[in-house]
């Protein structure tokens, strides 16, 4: 499937976009839409992380999780440390 490219407007500080000029001109980007897409795409995956830590910093707090987690590190344990050992 062919990837479709949407053409949009934005406005950056007058700095920011010297700064994406200098990098194209030096050659550390290709252009200023590609910089500036893998920068969304950097910016987004950032947020992604967040969202997970978020979720995941909501379990610390759910003693019914706490306690299954506990459970299965308890119960596989002893083969968790054998597979690591048989791997070094």
């Amino acid at each position: 499937m062919l990837k479709q490219n949407i053409r949009t407007t934005v406005t950056l500080p007058e700095q920011l976009l010297k700064a994406v000029d200098e990098a194209v001109e030096t050659g550390r980007a290709k252009s200023r839409n590609q910089l500036i897409a893998n920068a969304v795409r950097h910016e987004l995956a950032a947020l992604k992380r967040l969202e997970i830590d978020e979720a995941f910093e909501g379990m610390s707090a759910d003693q019914e999780f706490y306690q299954e987690a506990r459970k299965l590190s308890n119960e596989f344990g002893d083969s968790d440390w054998e597979a690591f050992q048989q791997s070094e």
